[in-house]
């Protein structure tokens, strides 16, 4: 980003980064309780009160770091407890309910985006456009106004749509993973069960030591934004 302060830029997108993900966990409970599983009513996780749902680590520490490194920024809340067997087709169930959340971001960031002075250089002819906005290097998205609010607006419209692309990756416990299920026979869902522990080690294993390998995501979420924009 070309910004006059780089930790005003980390500060916001930290700031957004927080209700983002508490949205999107609280989407989960929603369409859970809606296909029958009370749980996450239960256990009060249908909120938008962010100390139901943080999580010290995966909510503040990791991403603070990532954003400090240079890096994309990624983070997670506690997640929304679900009991598949309240569900009438327990798999298929999951599956929705895993969808909710990656949904509610990519709705989130869609409004925003329409209602935000958001701007596609390649469309509109190049930086020139902007004026005095603010051009983020590398993604060719640009704001503009130079003001606060714009920069707001673009850190809620990016930080959700990289939420909703990096929770569809097949790993445990990313939502992805809950789509995987649904193309296995009953045999290799067991297995691939086994290995839902270990996702968080290949992940923290595939951001910090083989950053390029997620290169795709970066692309997919520069796509999405020009698709908003």
């Amino acid at each position: 980003m070309i910004s006059d302060s780089r930790v005003l830029d980390v500060a916001l997108f930290l700031a957004v980064l927080l209700p983002s993900i508490v949205f999107h966990e609280v989407a989960h409970g929603w369409v859970a309780e809606r296909l029958g599983d009370p749980t996450a009513r239960r256990a009060g996780r249908i909120t938008l009160n962010p100390l139901r749902h943080l999580d010290p680590f995966g909510s503040l520490l990791f991403p603070a770091v990532l954003a400090v490194a240079g890096q994309s920024v990624w983070g997670w809340a506690r997640p929304v407890p679900v009991e598949p067997q309240h569900f009438r087709r327990p798999t298929e169930g999951m599956a929705v309910v895993a969808l909710a959340g990656p949904a509610s971001n990519l709705l989130l960031a869609l409004v925003v985006a329409r209602l935000s002075p958001l701007v596609d250089l390649r469309a509109a002819g190049g930086v020139e456009a902007l004026g005095r906005g603010v051009y983020w290097e590398g993604l060719d998205i640009g704001v503009r106004t130079g003001a606060l609010w714009g920069r707001v607006l673009f850190a809620v419209v990016l930080v959700n749509c990289a939420l909703a692309v990096f929770n569809m990756l097949p790993i445990p416990p990313l939502d992805g993973s809950r789509l995987v299920p649904l193309v296995l026979p009953p045999p290799a869902r067991a297995h691939f069960n086994r290995l839902a522990p270990y996702g968080f080690l290949v992940l923290f294993v595939l951001i910090l030591g083989f950053p390029r390998a997620l290169g795709f995501v970066g692309r997919a979420v520069g796509w999405l934004l020009r698709v908003m924009v």
